[in-house]
């Protein structure tokens, strides 16, 4: 790995202080643990050397053609252009929903007590989150990739969800996109196959989105305690799809071309290859189980993520 990662104490004032309640119990851990480790993406990443091309972007296991026949046929190098674009692109996809996840919760925490440790704590996943769209951006710029964006239909999905979401749809679905990059920047941050400053990134990305999961968690369960049925089958079914078009939307499929691919060929072969949906599944197991256990896996809500192969 490029580098020490050493924490430098987040620049959030003394936790101690803030007023303690059952409801701000978690926030206020979070803060606690946010002051003792969190990092500055501007120093701790390795900005200055060059790429090395002789290292992929992402564990090849988690490329969209890994298994597939048209894998098979790829030099070497290929693959590890490859999967850097696709690296590149999953980085472009979560600075997109960071930026929908920093509206929605500025929307929720607007005009609310400030002395809360909910409301402290929320401004400082946001601020987390700025450094983390900045860290992505500039990786994905060093893996010489162009600015990937989700199709424009996307694009106005998400503007709409930002703006009418609330409560325990708007938690979740932050859940979702933070648990699926988890499990697949867990991997790729101890792959020695991966280049250095990537897996720093991810390196930063997991530690300090393991707060943000936890805080995602509590506030579903403790919306989700005032729901009724209807608004409980309402919102499941809006995370369902919310997670769809997040899960589906990580690789662009322009990587195929600007790899040096068919992408036409590519597009196919990636849509039915069987490992990669495995891979997807797996690395939702414990997402699934905590939808299942707050009662958002309902019949139409499971038609969406069997779709994503998300189930």
């Amino acid at each position: 790995m490029a580098g020490s990662i050493t924490g430098s104490p987040a620049q959030t004032g003394s936790p101690s202080q803030v007023p303690s309640s059952p409801d701000s119990d978690v926030a206020r851990r979070l803060l606690e643990s946010s002051a003792t480790l969190s990092y500055d993406p501007a120093t701790e990443v390795d900005w200055e050397t060059p790429l090395d091309k002789d290292f992929h972007g992402a564990s090849p296991e988690w490329s969209t053609l890994y298994g597939t026949a048209y894998w098979r046929e790829l030099t070497e190098e290929l693959r590890k252009e490859l999967t850097r674009q696709e690296a590149a692109s999953v980085a472009s996809t979560g600075i997109w929903f960071e930026m929908i996840l920093q509206q929605m919760m500025l929307r929720d925490m607007y005009a609310k007590d400030p002395t809360d440790a909910r409301f402290q704590w929320a401004l400082t996943e946001i601020a987390d989150e700025c450094r983390h769209s900045i860290m992505f951006a500039r990786g994905a710029e060093k893996l010489g990739a162009p600015a990937y964006r989700p199709p424009r239909l996307v694009v106005e999905l998400g503007r709409a969800f930002k703006t009418i979401a609330f409560g325990e749809a708007a938690y979740a679905a932050i859940l979702v996109a933070e648990e699926v990059l988890d499990v697949m920047q867990r991997d790729w941050m101890r792959d020695e196959r991966v280049v250095p400053f990537v897996r720093t990134i991810n390196n930063i990305h997991v530690v300090e989105e393991s707060r943000h999961m936890k805080f995602a968690r509590d506030e579903t369960r403790r919306r989700l305690a005032k729901a009724g049925p209807v608004r409980r089958q309402i919102n499941a079914l809006v995370i369902a799809i919310a997670s769809y078009i997040i899960v589906t939307s990580m690789v662009n499929a322009e990587v195929y071309r600007h790899a040096g691919l068919d992408r036409k060929r590519a597009v196919k072969e990636a849509r039915a290859n069987e490992h990669h949906k495995s891979m997807m599944r797996a690395s939702c197991s414990g997402l699934m189980e905590f939808l299942a256990s707050a009662r958002l896996l309902t019949r139409p809500a499971l038609a969406f993520y069997k779709r994503a192969h998300l189930v």
